[in-house]
């Protein structure tokens, strides 16, 4: 279990303060995760890196000389927001482009998308390389589908040092894309891990048996085993990374990059004892190690686990592997000299969002829209809990958390916003942003968006009518459709859809606002209800669906929770 913490809503940003005041060497704080204190040579390519909190070294560790230029860093086990990205992004860059760099899930994929197009449209060229090398998340003929796990640092080390050698974006982007085809890995654990705060595990092992194929944000295995011995376990791991190669590549006489990595519990002595066993197995395979890897690289909290990563180099990767790299938590070669970043250049968080001209009908209705930004924060308090435990079935448990930090954030950034004369459809915006922001994953990038339709549509010149609400309903529905889930996804579209029926239907019929929507609860709580029975086809629980059926999905539930509670 997590002993040390605060409020563990604060856990992740507290963290990351501590880790910047320990590693100033090589780090500032950022809006949204830390860059490099040192500058880099005009024109630089900057990697930019990230993904949840609770994976040190990944994502900050690996910030510095001939590594990353900017690690984005999101909740626990939550990406981080686009904002976020875009922030640690704008940050880091030198006026070669950016090369953004993570694990392929599907909150990392969304907000790290979402950067892309804004750096872009800032004027900053943008390339991105998704890590797939867990070979148990998606079959080979599907390898576009994979998780990224420990073989991240094999994409970035040789990304990084393509960067530093002065290569250009392309030029970078196309090494680190090789090296990720290049890189396979395998992973088990002996217990799951606790987020802080948690009287529970994500997943429970039992006594003597060995989840296969887990992932690092706690989910549970795909198959279960009796623990083997090390010499056991070795043998399991490379066997299974030696059945798919990369193609053109014979394990006899290649040449390759093992790194055994722990995720949390296993103690170093424990990847010693096996990895003397995998290099054996390699070296009768006929496979050349060079320079491998034992140690906590990319951790799960205290899950008790082990992962194999296999790199298969050829010349020019096996050059860029080898060369120096000087961060927290990755070194190679000797210190590298580097002229720190001047005093004066510090980051800031944005100023608050600017209010335009409103009527006096619309900022009535803005207090009462804050008013409901304030009841949600407080529906999602009493059943954070209940929807971590919810998402913890077949997810990664965070929901509850990241719920948490969202609905606070939209309810200070709306009562802030109507104290500065806002209008409701200025509010809801305001809101959406900040919920984006400090929530991160993919419930961030969702109520953002929906937030943002509702407070396009509402606009700030006159109190909605009831078929204002219903349009804008329509239109937040619409923007979280755009995400790609459809109804029987089992996700929240499965309680929104029903609720934007229902409640346009009852419009439509003459019933009064409050009436309608009443109604329209009734049938999203139903609809949340019925999720229950539906297996997951969307996000990480798709990859246990299994596990899914009989539990509620935690989006379908929330979405219920907060329609129920803005109805007064």
């Amino acid at each position: 279990m997590t002993r040390l913490f605060n409020d563990p809503a604060d856990f992740a940003d507290e963290s990351t303060d501590g880790f910047v005041a320990a590693n100033e060497r090589w780090v500032r704080k950022v809006h949204g995760g830390v860059a490099r204190s040192t500058t880099s040579p005009d024109g630089t390519v900057a990697l930019v890196i990230g993904g949840g909190s609770g994976h040190y070294p990944a994502f900050g560790g690996l910030v510095g000389h001939g590594l990353a230029a900017g690690a984005a860093m999101g909740n626990l086990f939550a990406s981080p927001s686009a904002q976020q990205v875009t922030a640690v992004a704008t940050a880091s860059e030198h006026g070669g482009g950016v090369l953004l760099s993570y694990g392929n899930y599907a909150g990392d994929v969304l907000n790290f998308d979402t950067a892309a197009r804004s750096l872009e449209a800032s004027g900053i060229s943008v390339r991105t390389v998704r890590v797939t090398d867990d070979v148990v998340s998606a079959p080979a003929d599907r390898a576009h589908e994979r998780r990224g796990i420990a073989g991240d640092l094999c994409v970035f080390k040789v990304a990084g040092a393509a960067a530093e050698r002065g290569d250009d974006l392309d030029a970078v982007t196309a090494i680190a894309e090789r090296a990720n085809d290049r890189t396979r890995s395998f992973g088990v654990a002996f217990s799951g891990c606790s987020l802080p705060g948690a009287e529970e595990p994500l997943f429970t092992v039992p006594e003597g048996r060995m989840a296969i194929g887990m992932g690092i944000h706690g989910e549970r295995g795909i198959d279960e085993t009796d623990v083997p011995t090390a010499d056991g376990l070795a043998a399991l791991l490379v066997d299974r990374l030696l059945d798919e190669l990369p193609a053109g590549v014979t394990a006899a006489g290649s040449r390759v990059v093992p790194i055994l990595n722990g995720l949390g519990s296993v103690k170093y002595e424990e990847l010693f004892v096996v990895y003397r066993s995998v290099q054996r197995r390699l070296a009768d395979a006929g496979v050349v190690i060079v320079e491998p890897e034992v140690g906590e690289l990319v951790t799960s909290f205290d899950m008790a686990g082990v992962s194999l990563t296999l790199f298969w180099l050829d010349a020019e990767l096996e050059e860029l592997w080898a060369a120096p790299a000087d961060t927290p938590a990755h070194r190679k070669g000797g210190a590298v000299p580097a002229e720190r970043v001047a005093p004066s250049v510090v980051a800031a968080d944005a100023a608050p969002d600017e209010v335009g001209p409103a009527s006096e009908d619309s900022r009535a209705v803005a207090v009462q829209v804050a008013a409901g930004f304030a009841a949600v924060r407080s529906v999602i308090d009493e059943h954070a809990d209940e929807l971590g435990r919810i998402d913890a079935v077949a997810g990664d448990g965070d929901h509850g958390i990241g719920m948490q930090r969202g609905s606070h954030a939209a309810a200070e950034a709306a009562s802030d916003a109507v104290e500065r004369g806002a209008g409701a459809g200025s509010v809801l915006r305001i809101a959406g942003d900040a919920w984006s922001d400090k929530a991160g994953g993919t419930s961030g990038a969702i109520w953002g968006a929906a937030l943002e339709a509702l407070g396009r549509v509402l606009g700030d010149d006159s109190r909605p009518t009831g078929a204002d609400v219903v349009e804008a309903v329509g239109a937040a529905t619409e923007a979280v459709l755009a995400f790609g889930a459809v109804p029987g996804d089992k996700t929240m579209v499965d309680a929104l859809v029903p609720f934007r029926e229902a409640f346009r239907s009852r419009v439509d019929d003459g019933a009064a606002l409050p009436d309608a929507w009443r109604a329209a609860v009734s049938a999203a709580q139903d609809a949340a209800q019925g999720t229950a029975e539906l297996l997951p086809r969307k996000g990480r629980a798709r990859t246990h669906a299994e596990h899914a059926v009989g539990t509620v999905d935690p989006g379908a539930v929330s979405f219920a929770l907060i329609v129920e509670a803005v109805a007064p």
